[in-house]
């Protein structure tokens, strides 16, 4: 028995194939039953003729309901009408399971239904083809940084202390003493750093946001690079090489995907280095510009992003905001010491920011007086202050989230499509 997947099926044209899957739809035309098999890696139509099989077998395939699974042998025949440009004709089917009627069917179905059903929702077409696009997104992120001669550091997931600001804190018991889910894992690359020069961790990050926005979770996934010897500008130069990185590779090897997903790739294709940089300043101009409202010295919300990003076809990077609303580890800069040499990339389309970042504050007495005039235990950074008193040089990273990136890069509005079986601030299960 040779088992053969879908997505390699030209493989073995005019072979006898077993394919290991699921029922995805059916339809019936006389003599003739037209089975969808689906195995995770495609969906190849599977015909089976009443005089090719057995009566069982034959009978079988009206039993069968959606999502029943099943072991089909056959015939890789060619045809052109497929969209694979193969059809398998039809020896034997083996019932694993008939399943029950299936509660996702092909009329229109709330959000909160999907969303109760997330862990059945995610075999429908266009959330496959989704988790298929983050797949590839993802390698193509570990290629970049493992080619540029980064080393992969695994950050902790509890912390015993705030990242970026301690009303979004996951706090929870750890033996008696005060944890929190981290925020970000760039405190601790910031000490790989220092050790192997050029690191970089992946994983799931969280922030107790009360935001019902389509830009946010309370869990996401950030990649988050840091290198020694690194200023702004070096910074700045690393992202956008990353970003036109991984989007090219995503063009590269999902254009199916694309396609499935109806993702107009003309805009993806415009994204190519150098993106455009902006400062603050700058982008507060183009605001008020366009008639809004916003006090300067603020932070950007969504709709500002949105503003911003429609005067360009590519990211681009806006970069020295006011010190004053910056994490205590963000360097000010020298020419201005009201500003920080920080940057967030603005993705376009009204996705807002992909990634924030800038250099780190590299002298022992001004980190610590920052940490002081936040409000900080000064006791869970001793280990954090240790990396400036000990060969500290300029050093800067950033953190790209990998959600808001996948919803860009797909056409996809909403975060919580874009994660396998999203976090958010009402949605715990499944």
């Amino acid at each position: 028995m040779q088992i053969a997947r879908i997505i390699e099926i030209s493989k073995f044209k005019d072979q006898e194939v077993t394919i290991q899957g699921w029922l995805y739809n059916k339809r019936s035309s006389g003599k003739l039953r037209f089975l969808q098999i689906r195995d995770g890696s495609g969906t190849i139509q599977a015909v089976v003729f009443k005089g090719d099989v057995s009566d069982p077998v034959f009978q079988v395939c009206d039993e069968l309901t959606q999502e029943s699974s099943v072991v089909v042998s056959g015939i890789v025949a060619a045809d052109k009408r497929s969209s694979l440009g193969f059809e398998l004709q039809v020896r034997d089917i083996q019932i694993q399971q008939i399943a029950k009627e299936y509660p996702i069917s092909p009329k229109e179905h709330g959000t909160a239904f999907l969303m109760d059903h997330r862990h059945l929702w995610l075999r429908s077409s266009k959330q496959h083809t989704i988790l298929k696009v983050r797949h590839a997104l993802i390698r193509a992120s570990r290629d970049f940084f493992d080619g540029q001669g980064f080393t992969l550091v695994d950050a902790p997931i509890f912390t015993p202390a705030a990242c970026e600001g301690t009303t979004t804190l996951f706090e929870t018991d750890y033996f008696g003493e005060k944890a929190y889910l981290t925020q970000s894992g760039q405190l601790y690359m910031e000490a790989a750093a220092m050790a192997v020069g050029k690191a970089y961790c992946f994983g799931p990050t969280f922030r107790a946001e009360k935001s019902k926005t389509r830009r946010h979770l309370t869990e996401f996934w950030m990649i988050e690079p840091e290198v020694a010897y690194m200023d702004l500008d070096g910074d700045m130069d690393l992202a956008e090489n990353f970003v036109a990185f991984i989007v090219q590779r995503v063009l590269e090897s999902c254009q199916e995907e694309l396609k499935v997903l109806e993702r107009d790739i003309t805009i993806l294709e415009k994204i190519k280095t150098p993106f455009p940089r902006i400062s603050y300043d700058e982008a507060v101009k183009i605001i008020h510009d366009k008639g809004l409202e916003f006090e300067y010295g603020n932070d950007f919300g969504a709709p500002d992003e949105t503003a911003i990003s429609e005067n360009f076809d590519t990211p681009i990077l806006v970069h020295r905001y006011p010190a004053a609303i910056k994490a205590f580890y963000m360097k000010k800069d020298p020419a201005d010491q009201t500003k920080a040499l920080c940057v967030d990339m603005l993705a376009p389309e009204g996705v807002g920011e992909i990634i924030g970042g800038g250099q780190r504050e590299d002298d022992l007495d001004v980190l610590l007086a920052g940490i002081k005039k936040h409000n900080l235990p000064v006791e869970a950074f001793n280990w954090y202050l240790d990396l400036r008193k000990y060969g500290s040089v300029p050093h800067s990273g950033f953190g790209l989230g990998i959600e808001r990136t996948v919803g860009w890069i797909t056409g996809i509005t909403h975060v919580r499509e874009t994660i396998p079986f999203p976090r958010m601030m009402q949605r715990l299960t499944p």
